[in-house]
């Protein structure tokens, strides 16, 4: 094959043809190809540091220039404000115990856009218990949610003992839902799942649950009721 860049008769033949590329597009393209290459390799570049821990971005500094590294230290930071961020957001993680006094700074001023769930308890009473220990499972599970407990009568004196347990749901110091009474909470058998639906029905945490985990045993209750309703009349029929 010959070579296009070599100048002998033959090629000039061939490039008055429009065989060959000019002497000038030949330059051009050359150019456009160089211009290509050192896009991709900057593009490589990018996808490197990209890919990369901020303590690995500290190591590798050495091997990018001047405009590079003028995006990474941009990257950077952006990493940097995206890794503060979720500490802030995962900053509980854990069941905080407060008094009266506290009150006003834990759940009034906790924060803009956080939630704040406050069990009000009092000792001796098992579903009480069973909910606190409900609690510590969920604050983990949810620890950009501020789970709160509280004995009543350090926040409310004289406290009624027929509206034990007690769940608060605040958002920026204003209530948006309420659980008052064993009964709304099912007794002795509700399940954390059970508790976290219902806290997740309130806006304050987003669960993974698909469905009420309660709702299959309303209804069985109910296919039972309804399967229950022919035999009595059935045998009302036989009586007769």
């Amino acid at each position: 094959m010959q070579d296009p860049n070599a100048d002998i008769e033959w090629n000039d033949i061939l490039r008055k043809k429009g065989i060959l590329p000019s002497k000038e597009s030949l330059k051009e393209l050359e150019k456009e190809a160089e211009e290509e290459e050192e896009q991709i390799l900057q593009q490589s570049v990018v996808k490197t540091y990209e890919d990369m821990t901020l303590e690995e971005l500290e190591e590798n500094e050495d091997e990018f220039n001047d405009e590079d590294e003028r995006a990474i230290e941009l990257y950077k930071q952006r990493r940097l404000a995206e890794w503060k961020a979720t500490q802030l957001k995962n900053k509980f993680g854990e069941v905080l115990e407060i008094s009266g006094k506290d009150y006003v700074q834990e759940v009034t001023k906790a924060g803009k856009d956080l939630w704040v769930v406050l069990h009000l308890y009092k000792q001796g009473i098992p579903l009480c218990a069973l909910i606190n220990q409900h609690f510590s499972e969920l604050s983990r599970k949810f620890p950009d949610v501020k789970f709160i407990k509280a004995i009543s009568t350090t926040c409310i004196p004289n406290y009624p003992d027929r509206n034990f347990p007690t769940i608060f749901v605040y958002l920026e110091g204003d209530i948006k839902a309420q659980f008052i009474g064993p009964l709304v909470f099912g007794g002795m058998n509700l399940t954390r799942d059970e508790l976290e639906w219902k806290l997740s029905e309130s806006g304050a945490i987003k669960t993974d649950l698909e469905e009420n985990p309660r709702k299959p045993i309303k209804d069985k209750l109910l296919s039972l009721v309804r399967d229950s309703v022919p035999m009595r009349r059935a045998s009302n029929s036989d009586s007769d």
